[in-house]
C-alpha cells in the first residue's frame, strides 16, 4: 500500500499550489480521501475530505473558498488545489485514505508547502 504526496513547494503569499496524492496498492475507489497538515507546534488537522464516489467535500472553514479537493478514481490520484494561499498555510500536508465500512485506513509520508515572501 503507498499513497505518494507530490506537489508541494515554497510559494508567495497569493499563490497558488497544486497537490497530487497517488494511491496503488489497495481499492481506491471504495476509499474516502481527505487532506490533513500539520504545522510545527500544532496538531495535525482536517484540511478537506473527499467521498469515494466523489459527490460529496468538505473543508475546514479556514480554508473555504479558496482550496478544492477532488479525485481521479480511473487514475487512483486525489487532488488538493489551494490558491490564494497564506503564510498560515504553510505545513506538512497529509493524504489520508480511510474505508469507513471496515475502517482500514492508510496515511502518506507528507509533503512540505511554504507560503513565504
Amino acid at each position: 500500500v503507498q499513497l505518494v504526496e507530490s506537489g508541494g513547494g515554497l510559494v508567495q503569499p497569493g499563490g497558488s499550489l497544486r497537490l497530487s496524492c497517488a494511491a496503488s496498492g489497495f481499492s481506491f475507489s471504495r476509499y474516502d480521501m481527505s487532506w490533513y497538515r500539520q504545522a510545527p507546534g500544532k496538531e495535525r488537522e482536517l484540511v478537506a475530505k473527499i467521498t469515494s464516489n466523489g459527490r460529496s467535500t468538505n473543508y475546514a472553514d479556514s480554508v473555504k473558498g479558496r482550496f478544492a479537493i477532488s479525485r481521479d478514481n480511473a487514475k487512483n490520484t486525489v487532488y488538493l488545489q489551494m490558491n490564494s494561499l497564506k503564510p498560515e498555510d504553510t505545513a506538512v500536508y497529509y493524504c489520508y485514505a480511510l474505508w469507513t465500512l471496515l475502517r482500514n485506513e492508510y496515511w502518506g509520508q507528507g509533503t512540505q508547502v511554504t507560503v513565504s515572501s
